[in-house]
């Protein structure tokens, strides 16, 4: 199983290789933890900054990122008299990186999605193929290079084990029991299923021959939001091969997915709210697994209890932004934010299959029914 995942926080980020070359291996060393703290610099923006704000962002010499690094591991270290190597894992400063950014008007998302299963599902002449070879389009969804992204994408590699759980036909059909099969094997909240295709385009004026174009349908289904589905087409560039025209449609399908996210989950400082819920209480566990998972929500501010009891929890929420980003962030730490008869409330989301009703609460209380607040639809993405 291949996963896009680069830490559990945000402002970590591991596996940035170094090596360089100095007069001696102290000055080597230096060189490449500087270079090295550089990189991982970088590969956080692209994190969390949109690709088209990036060139808002200042130039950094060496003493400016040390002042942004909180700490750094090192490992696999290898050195000579005059060479370094090694790979770094570097944890910023989230105050002073926020605050650069806030100081140079850049928008940002702190806020991670849960894992999206992808199944690359490959059609010719109408017969579909998901785990059987040849799966043209399998193996370049499994050759992308890992991701620093907020959305860890997860690529499945095949086997026995899979195909039991979901066949091609299965997946293009949308079942929801078997979705939720493959989702729960690879302990995913989303799943997209790709289905791609080579077609032929009308032939062109004067004799011109028609062009080949790959067509990509791609159709999130999951327990955060409702079935969304949307067509794409990549016509081959003058030259191209087929399988390179796989390549850039699975790269830009990719990125794009992460730049939805940031796009619908930028932090708005300019725009501050107060609401007061009810959290309704099983147990003290419950109780601290709340303000566990509420301290992880980059939206809130801060949250103020203003009563408890072994039943319920009333707190008083400051965040940023709006209802909707909201509601999705606290879904992704699996609570969910629904109008009860009186007030807000919030509930831990039992673990549910892909394709089930959306969010399912978990818990009692005294403040219960009332209108379920659907979670917000979290755009797929898509190419440009």
């Amino acid at each position: 199983m291949a996963s896009a995942q680069g830490g559990t926080d945000v402002f970590t980020i591991a596996g940035v290789e170094v090596d360089a070359t100095a007069d001696t291996a102290a000055a080597a060393r230096d060189r490449a933890l500087a270079e090295g703290q550089k990189a991982a610099l970088g590969r956080l923006f692209d994190r969390i900054v949109l690709a088209a704000d990036r060139n808002k962002l200042p130039e950094f010499k060496a003493g400016a990122i040390a002042e942004l690094v909180r700490d750094f591991e090192v490992s696999r270290e290898k050195r000579s008299s005059v060479r370094y190597l090694a790979v770094l894992r570097v944890r910023f400063k989230a105050h002073g990186i926020r605050a650069m950014l806030r100081g140079h008007d850049i928008a940002f998302a702190e806020t991670r999605s849960k894992p999206v299963l992808v199944l690359p599902v490959f059609e010719v002449a109408g017969a579909f193929s998901l785990w059987g070879d040849p799966n043209p389009w399998r193996d370049a969804w499994l050759a992308l290079p890992p991701s620093d992204g907020l959305v860890p994408l997860v690529r499945p590699a095949g086997g026995i084990r899979n195909a039991v759980l979901i066949g091609a036909e299965q997946a293009v059909r949308g079942a929801d029991d078997r979705l939720a099969a493959i989702a729960r094997h690879y302990a995913a909240a989303d799943v997209l299923v790709a289905v791609a295709g080579f077609r032929m385009g009308a032939a062109g004026g004067e004799g011109q021959a028609a062009q080949a174009f790959l067509q990509v349908t791609l159709s999130r289904m999951g327990s955060a939001l409702t079935e969304q589905t949307r067509l794409e087409s990549f016509a081959l560039r003058a030259g191209e091969s087929r399988a390179a025209a796989i390549r850039r449609a699975v790269s830009l399908i990719a990125s794009q997915i992460q730049e939805e996210w940031k796009r619908d989950n930028r932090l708005r400082f300019g725009v501050g709210k107060e609401l007061t819920v009810i959290v309704p209480l099983t147990s003290l566990a419950d109780w601290l697994a709340i303000k566990r998972r509420l301290a992880a929500v980059a939206f809130i501010q801060r949250s103020d209890l203003v009563y408890l009891s072994r039943k319920l929890a009333r707190l008083r929420i400051n965040y940023i932004g709006d209802e909707e980003q909201l509601t999705l962030a606290l879904v992704q730490n699996d609570i969910i934010l629904e109008r009860g008869p009186v007030s807000w409330i919030l509930r831990r989301i039992r673990k549910g299959p892909v394709g089930a009703e959306p969010g399912r609460p978990e818990g009692g209380g005294e403040e219960t029914g009332g209108g379920r607040a659907a979670a917000p639809k979290p755009s797929l993405g898509g190419p440009p």
